[in-house]
């Protein structure tokens, strides 16, 4: 399960964002000040840091540039999220290192949209590689292949999608939107 790092010191709105990335089945840690989220993004690893810019203690530009700094090849991806929406803020975060830079207020499904695109650029972590079993049935995702009862099945990529995710999720009631937002992208199916 894909993992990130919520750095915010606005408490209420730092349980907002967990609460919704939880909700898309990712595992998701909050530090409330520059300091501590650097310290916990050094030995987490998380998959993605959600930073704020404006943090008491370090803020998000040096929280960035320290993540940045390491030479380890497992950094995390960078989502700035922060009211600072003037042009110089922009770069100055993407300057910093940051992935992408969301404006407050913001809406959950953008939200929501542009963290699942900054988990696939990164790549999938090692346990969503492994392959997955059901009784005869066989999904490879390094591949994208499976197989049932020894024979290959053909799939589109979306049934392909559909059926790993379904697999990740196992005896787990999982709801229309949930499906349409993890294997659509929050579109609708047709």
């Amino acid at each position: 399960m894909p993992s990130v790092l919520v750095v915010e010191d606005d408490a209420r709105l730092a349980a907002s964002v967990r609460r919704a990335l939880e909700y898309e089945s990712l595992d998701v840690t909050v530090a409330h000040d520059g300091p501590t989220g650097l310290v916990v993004a050094t030995r987490d690893r998380p998959d993605l840091v959600i930073l704020d810019l404006m943090l008491p203690g370090l803020d998000g530009l040096g929280v960035c540039r320290a993540l940045r700094a390491t030479l380890d090849a497992e950094q995390p991806m960078v989502l700035m999220l922060t009211a600072r929406d003037a042009t110089v803020d922009r770069v100055s975060g993407l300057d910093a290192g940051a992935d992408d830079y969301l404006v407050k207020p913001f809406e959950y499904d953008e939200l929501l949209a542009r963290v699942r695109a900054l988990l696939r650029r990164r790549g999938a972590p090692a346990d969503r590689c492994e392959i997955m079993t059901l009784a005869d049935l066989t999904l490879d995702p390094a591949t994208r292949q499976v197989r049932r009862g020894g024979r290959e099945v053909e799939l589109t990529a979306l049934q392909f999608d559909l059926l790993a995710h379904l697999l990740r999720h196992r005896r787990q009631v999982l709801g229309r939107q949930q499906l349409l937002d993890a294997v659509w992208g929050g579109g609708s199916a047709a």
